[in-house]
Protein backbone atom coordinates (compact mmCIF):
# COMPACT_ATOMS: atom_id res chain seq x y z
CA UNK A 1 0.00 0.00 0.00
CA UNK A 2 1.53 3.50 -1.21
CA UNK A 3 1.85 5.80 1.85
CA UNK A 4 2.00 8.73 -0.92
CA UNK A 5 -0.54 11.50 0.25
CA UNK A 6 -2.89 11.81 -2.87
CA UNK A 7 -2.96 15.19 -4.83
CA UNK A 8 -5.81 16.82 -5.82
CA UNK A 9 -5.10 15.50 -9.59
CA UNK A 10 -4.89 12.04 -8.27
CA UNK A 11 -7.56 12.64 -5.83
CA UNK A 12 -10.10 13.69 -7.75
CA UNK A 13 -8.96 13.53 -11.71
CA UNK A 14 -9.70 16.94 -13.64
CA UNK A 15 -11.79 19.38 -12.42
CA UNK A 16 -12.92 22.81 -14.21
CA UNK A 17 -10.21 24.87 -12.41
CA UNK A 18 -10.80 27.98 -14.52
CA UNK A 19 -14.75 27.73 -13.98
CA UNK A 20 -13.80 27.13 -9.99
CA UNK A 21 -11.43 30.01 -10.20
CA UNK A 22 -14.02 32.59 -11.78
CA UNK A 23 -16.55 31.35 -9.05
CA UNK A 24 -13.77 31.66 -6.51
CA UNK A 25 -13.26 35.41 -7.74
CA UNK A 26 -16.35 36.62 -7.74
CA UNK A 27 -17.03 34.99 -3.83
CA UNK A 28 -14.20 36.59 -2.79
CA UNK A 29 -15.34 40.02 -4.25
CA UNK A 30 -18.36 40.05 -2.77
CA UNK A 31 -19.46 41.52 0.61
CA UNK A 32 -16.27 43.38 1.88
CA UNK A 33 -13.62 40.64 3.54
CA UNK A 34 -11.35 43.59 4.78
CA UNK A 35 -13.67 44.23 7.81
CA UNK A 36 -12.77 40.83 8.64
CA UNK A 37 -9.60 40.88 7.31
CA UNK A 38 -8.23 43.08 9.33
CA UNK A 39 -8.91 41.41 12.67
CA UNK A 40 -6.85 38.60 11.26
CA UNK A 41 -3.27 41.12 11.75
CA UNK A 42 -1.97 39.38 14.49
CA UNK A 43 -2.01 36.07 12.35
CA UNK A 44 0.41 38.19 9.96
CA UNK A 45 2.99 39.01 12.49
CA UNK A 46 3.39 35.59 13.93
CA UNK A 47 4.28 34.52 10.39
CA UNK A 48 6.17 37.05 9.55
CA UNK A 49 8.35 36.23 12.52
CA UNK A 50 8.36 32.65 11.91
CA UNK A 51 9.20 33.11 8.49
CA UNK A 52 12.10 35.18 9.89
CA UNK A 53 11.89 38.06 7.49
CA UNK A 54 14.61 40.35 7.26
CA UNK A 55 15.64 44.06 6.50
CA UNK A 56 16.06 44.32 2.71
CA UNK A 57 14.97 40.83 1.48
CA UNK A 58 12.27 40.54 -1.23
CA UNK A 59 9.66 38.93 -0.06
CA UNK A 60 5.95 38.13 -1.89
CA UNK A 61 2.70 37.71 -0.27
CA UNK A 62 0.66 35.44 -2.62
CA UNK A 63 -3.28 35.96 -2.35
CA UNK A 64 -2.59 38.75 -0.26
CA UNK A 65 -6.25 39.99 0.43
CA UNK A 66 -6.48 43.45 2.65
CA UNK A 67 -2.41 42.53 3.20
CA UNK A 68 -1.71 41.60 6.66
CA UNK A 69 1.16 39.48 5.71
CA UNK A 70 2.15 42.14 3.16
CA UNK A 71 2.24 45.11 6.27
CA UNK A 72 4.24 42.64 8.80
CA UNK A 73 6.41 41.99 5.98
CA UNK A 74 7.18 45.87 5.31
CA UNK A 75 7.44 46.91 9.19
CA UNK A 76 10.41 44.62 8.80
CA UNK A 77 11.51 46.58 6.35
CA UNK A 78 11.27 44.20 3.48
CA UNK A 79 10.81 44.74 -0.12
CA UNK A 80 7.47 43.58 -0.30
CA UNK A 81 5.39 42.78 -3.19
CA UNK A 82 1.79 42.22 -2.29
CA UNK A 83 -0.18 40.54 -4.83
CA UNK A 84 -4.00 39.17 -5.20
CA UNK A 85 -6.60 38.56 -7.93
CA UNK A 86 -8.93 40.68 -6.51
CA UNK A 87 -8.18 43.95 -7.44
CA UNK A 88 -10.19 45.74 -4.52
CA UNK A 89 -8.21 43.80 -1.82
CA UNK A 90 -5.57 44.95 -3.17
CA UNK A 91 -6.68 48.62 -3.01
CA UNK A 92 -8.03 47.76 1.24
CA UNK A 93 -3.87 47.26 1.32
CA UNK A 94 -3.06 49.63 -0.24
CA UNK A 95 -4.43 52.15 1.74
CA UNK A 96 -3.31 50.42 4.79
CA UNK A 97 -0.11 50.98 3.69
CA UNK A 98 -0.01 54.27 2.75
CA UNK A 99 -1.75 54.84 5.56
CA UNK A 100 1.62 53.39 7.81
CA UNK A 101 3.85 55.24 4.90
CA UNK A 102 4.75 51.74 3.61
CA UNK A 103 6.84 51.68 0.68
CA UNK A 104 4.57 48.43 -0.83
CA UNK A 105 4.55 47.36 -4.50
CA UNK A 106 0.72 46.02 -5.15
CA UNK A 107 -0.10 43.72 -8.65
CA UNK A 108 -2.95 42.05 -9.06
CA UNK A 109 -1.65 38.41 -10.16
CA UNK A 110 -3.02 34.77 -9.56
CA UNK A 111 -1.43 32.49 -7.65
CA UNK A 112 -1.47 29.91 -10.03
CA UNK A 113 0.32 31.74 -12.54
CA UNK A 114 3.14 34.23 -10.69
CA UNK A 115 3.45 36.75 -13.44
CA UNK A 116 7.79 36.79 -11.68
CA UNK A 117 10.84 35.64 -13.07
CA UNK A 118 12.05 32.19 -11.46
CA UNK A 119 14.27 32.74 -8.22
CA UNK A 120 12.92 36.52 -7.85
CA UNK A 121 12.52 36.16 -3.92
CA UNK A 122 13.74 35.50 -0.93
CA UNK A 123 10.57 34.36 0.80
CA UNK A 124 7.02 33.86 0.32
CA UNK A 125 4.11 34.52 2.46
CA UNK A 126 0.14 33.83 2.60
CA UNK A 127 -2.16 33.88 5.62
CA UNK A 128 -5.44 31.91 4.59
CA UNK A 129 -5.20 32.72 0.88
CA UNK A 130 -3.28 30.40 -1.45
CA UNK A 131 -4.98 27.82 0.38
CA UNK A 132 -7.64 28.92 -1.47
CA UNK A 133 -6.56 28.71 -5.01
CA UNK A 134 -8.47 25.49 -6.92
CA UNK A 135 -5.65 24.20 -8.14
CA UNK A 136 -2.98 23.15 -5.17
CA UNK A 137 -0.41 21.40 -7.14
CA UNK A 138 0.24 24.21 -9.48
CA UNK A 139 0.24 26.83 -6.32
CA UNK A 140 2.44 25.01 -5.07
CA UNK A 141 4.77 24.83 -7.69
CA UNK A 142 4.79 28.54 -8.31
CA UNK A 143 5.33 29.17 -4.50
CA UNK A 144 8.95 27.37 -5.15
CA UNK A 145 9.39 28.74 -8.46
CA UNK A 146 9.63 32.41 -8.00
CA UNK A 147 11.77 31.54 -4.53
CA UNK A 148 15.84 31.77 -5.08
CA UNK A 149 17.19 28.51 -3.50
CA UNK A 150 17.50 28.34 -0.07
CA UNK A 151 14.01 30.98 0.03
CA UNK A 152 11.24 30.35 2.44
CA UNK A 153 7.67 30.07 2.09
CA UNK A 154 5.46 31.30 5.26
CA UNK A 155 1.81 30.18 5.44
CA UNK A 156 -0.84 30.32 7.89
CA UNK A 157 -3.93 27.47 6.94
CA UNK A 158 -7.14 26.89 8.65
CA UNK A 159 -7.34 23.18 9.71
CA UNK A 160 -10.09 20.36 8.59
CA UNK A 161 -10.98 20.20 12.16
CA UNK A 162 -10.96 24.00 13.55
CA UNK A 163 -13.44 25.91 13.50
CA UNK A 164 -13.40 27.59 9.70
CA UNK A 165 -12.59 23.84 8.70
CA UNK A 166 -16.32 23.49 10.36
CA UNK A 167 -17.49 26.25 8.83
CA UNK A 168 -16.55 24.91 5.17
CA UNK A 169 -18.02 21.93 5.80
CA UNK A 170 -21.52 23.31 6.99
CA UNK A 171 -21.75 25.24 4.20
CA UNK A 172 -21.07 22.57 1.60
CA UNK A 173 -23.92 20.72 2.86
CA UNK A 174 -26.63 23.31 1.84
CA UNK A 175 -24.49 25.05 -1.63
CA UNK A 176 -22.14 21.66 -2.63
CA UNK A 177 -18.27 23.10 -3.80
CA UNK A 178 -17.84 22.30 -7.58
CA UNK A 179 -17.35 18.53 -8.89
CA UNK A 180 -13.89 17.74 -7.81
CA UNK A 181 -12.69 20.29 -5.88
CA UNK A 182 -10.47 19.49 -3.06
CA UNK A 183 -11.18 20.55 -0.12
CA UNK A 184 -8.84 24.44 1.34
CA UNK A 185 -8.27 22.84 4.52
CA UNK A 186 -6.21 20.19 3.33
CA UNK A 187 -3.20 22.82 3.15
CA UNK A 188 -3.97 22.30 7.48
CA UNK A 189 -2.23 19.05 6.96
CA UNK A 190 1.03 19.29 7.62
CA UNK A 191 1.52 15.87 5.39
CA UNK A 192 -0.52 17.08 2.66
CA UNK A 193 1.48 20.30 2.48
CA UNK A 194 4.48 17.90 2.30
CA UNK A 195 3.54 16.21 -0.30
CA UNK A 196 2.38 19.08 -2.11
CA UNK A 197 6.14 20.75 -2.15
CA UNK A 198 7.63 17.16 -2.76
CA UNK A 199 11.43 17.49 -3.27
CA UNK A 200 11.31 21.17 -3.77
CA UNK A 201 11.61 21.67 0.07
CA UNK A 202 14.68 20.89 1.56
CA UNK A 203 12.62 21.42 5.31
CA UNK A 204 8.56 21.58 5.83
CA UNK A 205 8.06 22.56 9.60
CA UNK A 206 4.37 22.70 10.76
CA UNK A 207 2.88 24.47 14.14
CA UNK A 208 -0.24 24.16 14.95
CA UNK A 209 -1.70 27.69 16.13
CA UNK A 210 -4.82 29.17 17.47
CA UNK A 211 -6.33 32.47 16.28
CA UNK A 212 -9.41 33.74 18.65
CA UNK A 213 -12.37 35.04 16.50
CA UNK A 214 -13.63 37.79 19.27
CA UNK A 215 -17.48 39.10 18.53
CA UNK A 216 -20.44 40.86 20.84
CA UNK A 217 -22.69 37.13 20.27
CA UNK A 218 -22.95 34.54 17.73
CA UNK A 219 -25.45 37.00 16.05
CA UNK A 220 -22.89 39.23 15.70
CA UNK A 221 -20.34 37.14 14.06
CA UNK A 222 -22.83 35.89 11.89
CA UNK A 223 -24.41 39.27 10.76
CA UNK A 224 -20.58 40.19 9.92
CA UNK A 225 -19.97 37.04 7.99
CA UNK A 226 -23.11 36.71 5.95
CA UNK A 227 -22.78 40.59 5.39
CA UNK A 228 -18.94 40.71 4.51
CA UNK A 229 -17.31 37.23 4.08
CA UNK A 230 -17.57 36.40 0.29
CA UNK A 231 -17.84 32.09 1.15
CA UNK A 232 -20.61 32.89 3.37
CA UNK A 233 -22.40 36.11 1.92
CA UNK A 234 -22.84 34.20 -1.31
CA UNK A 235 -23.78 30.83 0.34
CA UNK A 236 -26.82 32.77 1.70
CA UNK A 237 -27.52 34.44 -1.79
CA UNK A 238 -27.66 31.05 -3.01
CA UNK A 239 -30.14 29.98 -0.69
CA UNK A 240 -34.03 30.42 -0.40
CA UNK A 241 -35.84 31.43 2.77
CA UNK A 242 -36.03 27.89 4.02
CA UNK A 243 -32.38 27.08 2.93
CA UNK A 244 -31.29 30.16 4.51
CA UNK A 245 -33.01 29.79 7.37
CA UNK A 246 -31.57 25.97 8.39
CA UNK A 247 -27.92 27.36 7.67
CA UNK A 248 -28.44 30.16 10.19
CA UNK A 249 -29.68 27.81 13.08
CA UNK A 250 -26.54 25.41 12.30
CA UNK A 251 -23.98 28.20 12.39
CA UNK A 252 -25.91 30.05 15.62
CA UNK A 253 -25.76 26.27 17.14
CA UNK A 254 -21.82 25.72 16.41
CA UNK A 255 -20.62 29.11 17.41
CA UNK A 256 -22.97 28.52 20.75
CA UNK A 257 -20.93 25.19 20.78
CA UNK A 258 -17.69 26.08 20.20
CA UNK A 259 -17.83 29.41 22.04
CA UNK A 260 -15.34 29.56 25.36
CA UNK A 261 -16.36 32.94 26.65
CA UNK A 262 -20.06 32.28 28.53
CA UNK A 263 -22.98 34.20 28.10
CA UNK A 264 -22.14 37.61 27.07
CA UNK A 265 -19.80 37.41 24.27
CA UNK A 266 -17.94 35.82 21.77
CA UNK A 267 -14.78 34.06 21.47
CA UNK A 268 -14.05 31.29 19.45
CA UNK A 269 -10.82 29.25 18.61
CA UNK A 270 -10.12 29.04 15.18
CA UNK A 271 -7.20 26.06 14.66
CA UNK A 272 -4.49 26.85 12.10
CA UNK A 273 -1.24 25.49 11.22
CA UNK A 274 1.73 28.01 10.82
CA UNK A 275 4.33 26.08 8.38
CA UNK A 276 7.50 27.10 7.32
CA UNK A 277 8.84 25.50 4.04
CA UNK A 278 12.54 25.79 3.37
CA UNK A 279 13.17 25.37 -0.98
CA UNK A 280 16.42 23.01 -1.52
CA UNK A 281 19.46 24.67 -2.62
CA UNK A 282 20.30 23.08 -5.13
Amino acid sequence: MSNTIPTPQAAAGAPDYAAIKQRQQASWASGDFAIIGVTLQPVGELLAEAADIRAHEDVIDIAAGNGNATLAAARRFARVVSTDYVPALLDKGRARAEAEGLAVTFRVADAEALPFADASFDAALSTFGVMFAPDHQRAASEMLRVLRPGGRIGMANWTPDGFVGQLFKTIGKYVPPPAGMVSPARWGEEAYVRALFGQGAEQVHGQSKVFNFRYASAQHWLQIFRDYYGPVHKAFAALDATGAGALEQELLAMLERLNTAGAHSLVVPGEYLEVIVSKRRG
